[in-house]
């Protein structure tokens, strides 16, 4: 059983980032949307027209927008509203779905929590580490998919949120966080091996 103290930490800690706003890295806060984190909710993508080359199934992430892609071809795809990385954050480039995970174990990186070092008092010895166990307050949300490159891990992900009104805002330390209805949702739709292609920001079009 844990012990008491512990819990006064992580309740003390998750009134701190919900009063704060704070935006974590693996991306989220700490504020709860309902009971199991709106999880249950119907999804909100829309179909829309998109021509792409990709093929069916890619992702397709466009962070200026704050949309994600799922192509469905013959020109039409499915559009999920996203919250993306800060300016500094972000990341674009071509990867693939390594693995997918429910209800997901959060792991800070060391840069993070040297950053962020209060967080600690929420975090506990995991499997993989120090970190924060899966479940409705926690920042990866319901699901979770680890976009990798050959045999590297990018350390980026397309994840829930228990923080909703951040979705459509520049906010996360760079992973791509979808409301948890609709993590879910494209979670069911994709399997290991999908091809995820993240596009530039206008910030780095214009640099570039």
């Amino acid at each position: 059983m844990r012990k008491p103290d512990n819990i006064l930490n992580r309740r003390a800690f998750l009134l701190v980032l919900s009063g704060a706003g704070v935006a974590l890295a693996g991306c989220g806060t700490a504020q709860v949307e309902s009971k199991n984190g709106g999880a249950d909710a119907p999804p909100s993508y829309k179909q829309v027209q998109f021509d792409s080359r990709e093929p069916a199934g890619t992702i397709v992430v466009d962070p200026a927008n704050h949309v994600l892609y799922l192509v469905q071809g013959n020109g039409q795809a499915l559009q999920y509203e996203v919250g993306v990385g800060k300016e500094g954050y972000g990341w674009t480039g071509v990867a693939f779905i390594h693995d997918k995970q429910e209800w997901p174990d959060w792991y800070p990186t060391k840069e993070y929590l040297d950053r962020k070092p209060e967080i600690r008092a929420a975090m506990t010895e995991l499997p993989s580490g120090l970190g924060m166990k899966g479940g409705p307050d926690n920042p990866m949300g319901a699901r979770a998919m680890y976009l990798w490159q050959g045999k590297t891990d990018t350390l980026y992900r397309i994840h829930g949120t228990n923080e909703p009104d951040t979705i459509g805002h520049d906010v996360s330390a760079g992973c791509i966080r979808l409301r948890n209805a609709d993590v879910v949702d494209l979670y069911n739709r994709t399997t290991a091996g999908t091809k995820v292609v993240v596009l530039p920001t206008r910030s780095a079009q214009s640099a570039s």
